[in-house]
C-alpha cells in the first residue's frame, strides 16, 4: 500500500499504464550502410503506421484542424529532403541510423526554429515528435501513447501534464496516480474537471508500480494498492459500489435551489477546461460556469489558436448555457504551464514571472486574438470576461480599456457585441486582496483564485509534494485575506466568487457561506454535494462560525471548529 494526495474522488480497480517515455542514448557506430538503411525505412514504415493508428483513433474526438497535424507528421516522414540527408549521412559517413536521424532532426529543428515566418516555425514541432518516434523505433523502445489505449486502464507516471490530462478518453482512463503534485497541481485540476479519480504526491510510486500490474487506486482517501489480494479486492470493489451509489442519490438536487435553511442564495458554477465540459457542468445542477481555462485552448493546439478557432469554442459555451453566466479567464499561461510553440525567458521563479495577464499585455497581438474572439461571441449569451494575476490597479486599468478598445473597433466593424458584458478579475495575489475595495471601484467583480492566492501567501510552491503540509486553505491568515476581498468588493455593490479549488472542498463550503461569498466554482463533480451542504446550513449560524475561524490561531484550529459545528 502507498500514500499520496486524494485529488479527485473516486475508487478504480483496473490494470495500471505505466507512462514512461523512454531515454534515448545516441551513440555513433560503425556500420554496414546497406543494410542500416533497410532498417531506417523499415522504422520509418512503422512510424508512419504509428501515426496512421493515432490519427483514425482521435477521429470524432478531434476537430479537422487537430487532426491536420497528423498530417503534417507523415509529410515529414515523406519528404525526401528530409529522408534522403539521413541515408546520405549514413552511407557517407558509415554510421548508424539513430545517430544519423538524431544529428539531421536536429539540424532540420534548429533551421526551422530560426525562422521568421510563423508557419515554418511551427514545423518545427512537427519534426521533433517524427523523429523521436523514429528514433524510438530504431532504439527498439516502446513509445506510449495516451490515444492507443483501448482497456481501461489506471494511468501511473510521474506527472501528467496539463495537455496530457486533457487528452484523457474518460472511456478507457478510469483514473491516475502521479509521483509528484498536490490538490491544486493542473494535472489534479483536469482530473476533477473530467471526473476522473486521482491521486498524486506518491512516493516511490514508479519504483513499485510494474505496466500491466492490477491495481486499485483510492482516491477518496489517497491510497493506492498494487496487485492487491482477494480480500482487498472484494472490500474496495464495495467501497467503490458505495461511492457511486452516492454520487446517484446527489442527483435529486439537480434542479434544487442553493438557498441555505434561513433562505440565503448563493450560486453553485463550475470550472471546465474546453467546451464539452460544459455539458458536465449543467448535468451536475451547475447554475452556470465560474472559470472558463482558455488556456487548454492554447495547449490542445500545435500553433496560437485562430480568432476563429477561438470565437467558436467561445460561442459553443455560451450558447450551451444560455442565460447561466459565463466566466471566461483570459490567457493565463506560464508557471508550469507552457506552449511548445511560444518560447517563454528561462526565469529562476517561473510563478513569479512573465506569465498570464504580463504576457498579454506585453503580446498584445495574442491578447487581441482572444479579446476579439469573447467579444465576437458575447452576443450568444451572458459573457464575463475575468484577468488572472492582477497584481495593481494600473495592470486592471490597462486590460479593462483594451478590452473596452476593442468593443469600439468592432462596432465601427459593424460587428455586434454585447452590451451587458462584465469585466472583472481574480484576486490571487496578496496584494489584490488588500486593495480589494480599490479594485472593485472599476472592476465589475472579483473572483478569488485560492490556489495561487494560498501559494503565494505561504511562500510555498504548490506544486511540490515536499511542502504540501502548507497548502493550508484553512489557515487564519487565508481566511482574512479571503474576507477583506469579500468586504472589499460588497463595499462596491459588486459581487464576489472563487473559482480555485478550496470553493468545492465540503470543509470549506460552511466557513466561505459565513464569509459572505456570493459564488462558490469548482470542479462539476463537485457542485451537488456542495448544494447539500448549503441546503443545511443555516447563513446566520455560519456567520458567527466564520467570525469565530477569523480569531483562531492556526490551521488545525479552525477546522476543528468546523469539524465541530457540523457535528451539532
Amino acid at each position: 500500500m502507498l500514500k499520496g494526495i486524494a485529488a479527485s474522488s473516486g475508487v478504480v480497480l483496473a490494470k495500471a499504464y505505466k507512462l514512461e517515455q523512454p531515454g534515448l542514448e545516441i551513440v555513433t557506430k560503425v556500420v554496414d550502410p546497406t543494410k542500416e538503411i533497410v532498417h531506417f525505412h523499415e522504422c520509418l514504415e512503422k512510424t508512419k503506421k504509428d501515426i496512421l493508428v493515432i490519427q483514425e483513433k482521435a477521429k470524432g474526438r478531434l476537430s479537422d484542424e487537430e487532426l491536420a497535424i497528423f498530417d503534417a507528421h507523415l509529410m515529414v516522414c515523406d519528404d525526401p529532403e528530409f529522408t534522403g540527408q539521413i541515408e546520405e549521412m549514413i552511407k557517407s559517413d558509415n554510421v548508424n541510423a539513430d545517430y544519423a536521424t538524431n544529428e539531421v532532426g536536429n539540424m532540420f529543428i534548429t533551421m526551422f526554429e530560426s525562422m521568421d515566418d510563423a508557419y515554418f516555425r511551427e514545423r518545427a514541432a512537427d519534426i521533433k515528435d517524427v523523429t523521436f518516434r523514429i528514433k524510438c523505433h530504431l532504439l527498439g523502445k516502446v513509445l506510449p501513447d495516451l490515444s492507443l489505449i483501448s482497456e481501461e486502464t489506471v494511468i501511473v507516471a510521474h506527472d501528467l501534464t496539463p495537455s496530457d490530462t486533457a487528452q484523457l478518453n474518460k472511456q478507457y482512463t478510469k483514473g491516475f496516480a502521479t509521483a509528484i503534485g498536490g490538490r491544486t497541481s493542473h494535472s489534479a485540476i483536469m482530473a476533477r474537471s473530467l471526473e476522473i479519480p486521482a491521486v498524486v504526491g506518491i512516493n516511490g510510486l514508479l519504483d513499485e508500480v510494474k505496466h500491466g500490474d492490477f491495481f486499485i487506486l483510492d482516491a477518496l482517501d489517497g491510497i493506492v494498492i498494487i496487485n492487491p489480494n482477494e480480500t482487498e479486492i472484494h472490500d474496495y470493489s464495495k467501497k467503490a459500489e458505495r461511492f457511486h451509489e452516492l454520487k446517484m442519490s446527489l442527483k435529486v438536487l439537480k434542479d434544487a435551489d442553493s438557498v441555505t435553511s434561513d433562505g440565503h442564495h448563493v450560486e453553485l458554477v463550475g470550472n471546465i477546461g474546453n467546451p464539452n465540459d460544459a455539458d458536465s457542468v449543467l448535468n451536475n445542477g451547475g447554475e452556470g460556469v465560474g472559470l472558463y481555462r482558455t488556456e487548454f485552448l492554447y495547449m490542445d493546439s500545435q500553433a496560437l489558436p485562430t480568432e476563429e478557432e477561438q470565437f467558436f469554442a467561445y460561442k459553443k459555451v455560451l450558447e450551451r448555457m444560455g442565460k447561466r453566466p459565463v466566466v471566461v479567464r483570459t490567457l493565463d499561461i506560464g508557471g508550469d504551464k507552457e506552449l511548445p510553440y511560444l518560447p517563454f525567458p528561462h526565469e529562476m521563479n517561473p510563478f513569479l514571472g512573465y506569465r498570464a495577464i504580463r504576457l498579454c499585455l506585453d503580446r498584445k497581438d495574442i491578447f487581441r486574438t482572444q479579446v476579439r474572439a469573447l467579444l465576437r461571441a458575447s452576443v450568444f449569451g451572458r459573457l464575463c470576461i475575468m484577468f488572472p494575476m492582477i497584481a495593481t490597479l494600473d495592470e486592471f486599468r490597462a486590460a479593462k480599456t483594451f478590452v473596452l478598445d476593442d468593443i469600439a473597433a468592432l462596432k465601427s466593424e459593424g460587428v455586434e457585441v454585447s452590451n451587458e458584458i462584465q469585466i472583472g478579475m481574480m484576486v490571487e495575489i496578496p496584494a489584490a486582496a488588500v486593495l480589494a475595495d480599490q479594485f472593485a471601484k472599476e472592476a465589475d467583480f472579483l473572483s478569488i483564485g485560492t490556489n495561487d492566492l494560498i501559494q503565494y501567501s505561504m511562500a510555498a510552491d504548490r506544486m511540490s509534494e515536499k511542502v504540501a503540509y502548507l497548502y493550508q486553505p484553512f489557515n487564519p491568515a487565508i481566511l482574512r485575506l479571503i474576507k477583506m476581498t469579500i468586504d472589499g468588493g460588497h463595499s462596491q455593490g459588486k459581487w464576489v466568487g472563487m473559482c480555485g479549488e478550496m470553493a468545492g472542498e465540503e470543509l470549506a463550503v460552511p466557513v466561505l457561506l459565513g464569509l459572505g461569498l456570493d459564488e462558490f466554482s469548482m470542479s462539476a463533480s463537485s457542485i451537488l454535494q456542495a448544494r447539500k451542504m448549503v441546503r443545511s446550513l443555516s447563513y446566520a449560524e455560519m456567520k458567527k462560525l466564520a467570525a469565530e475561524a477569523l480569531t483562531k490561531s492556526t490551521y488545525d484550529e479552525v477546522v476543528e471548529l468546523i469539524k465541530k459545528s457540523l457535528n451539532k
